[in-house]
């Protein structure tokens, strides 16, 4: 049963996640994977495995893994996938215990043979010579940033915190629509900025993160921006969006439902 079988077309108005968790797929990019300034590996034949459905994560295989690097902990463990031999990783002064699982040869098709890595285990990855945060980029989403002309406005607890008839609108396959508002469009007054920072692999890092304050109460990370984005979304560049999912959100007048994500806390 896909994701989109899973959830009821009506429950939502965006494209749901159209690959189902235990898919394989070859990935035809060269990937990189960087710990201390050391290669860990260099392959062009990893594997996209989707652990959930959302997004797929990289497989390498065991032959193009800098051997030296890996540390063999001596310990197995039997997963969703077959039995893992368990490694840690050493690259000069820097450790990461327990950080790879390399697939032995009754784990399912497509997996024996290929290793597992930690996400944050390294310090960097790459697909080709561009750096990927997060996560792989999902071959199956598309993400596309587009000027408009409706008019979105953006309340909390009936407080305006931003008004445009310019808005870029980010459709991302899996996620609601998101609203990009010029920094003149929105009320600073009601704005804290944090030290928050987060990362998407189709958009990069964002640059800054602002809490909601009315009254006494503080709503902690809702809006965000990135000053310096990948390439592909560009036109959101220096723009400011809010989590949907935390504040009401008028477009063309109507009030939208509050999405359901897993952004919703």
């Amino acid at each position: 049963m896909t994701a989109a079988e899973e959830e009821p077309m009506f429950d939502r108005e965006y494209p749901a996640p159209p690959v189902p968790a235990g898919h394989v797929e070859p990935a035809p990019r060269r990937v990189r994977g960087f710990l201390g300034g050391r290669p860990i590996f260099d392959t062009t034949r990893a594997r996209y495995v989707w652990e959930w459905p959302f997004y797929p994560q990289y497989y390498v295989p065991i032959e193009d893994v800098a051997a030296e690097l890996l540390v063999d902990e001596h310990r197995t463990q039997r997963l969703k996938r077959g039995t893992a031999a368990v490694h840690g990783l050493r690259s000069g002064d820097l450790e990461r215990p327990g950080s790879v699982r390399v697939y032995g040869a009754d784990a399912d098709t497509g997996v024996a043979g290929y290793a597992r890595f930690d996400w944050d285990a390294l310090d960097a990855w790459f697909e080709e010579d561009e750096q990927v945060f997060v996560h792989p980029r999902n071959p199956y989403v598309r993400v596309d940033a587009l000027r408009s002309r409706r008019s979105v406005r953006v309340e909390r607890d009936g407080v305006v915190l931003a008004e445009s008839d310019a808005p870029v609108l980010v459709f991302e396959t899996g996620l609601p629509t998101r609203f990009y508002l010029d920094r003149s469009a929105v009320e600073w007054t009601n704005l804290r900025r944090t030290e928050t920072e987060t990362a998407c692999p189709y958009k990069g890092v964002t640059t800054d993160y602002w809490s909601v304050v009315i009254g006494d109460q503080v709503h902690a990370d809702l809006a965000w921006s990135y000053s310096y984005p990948t390439r592909q979304l560009l036109p959101i560049a220096g723009l400011v969006a809010f989590y949907d999912e935390h504040v009401d959100t008028y477009l063309d007048g109507e009030l939208r439902p509050r999405p359901v994500t897993h952004f919703t806390r």
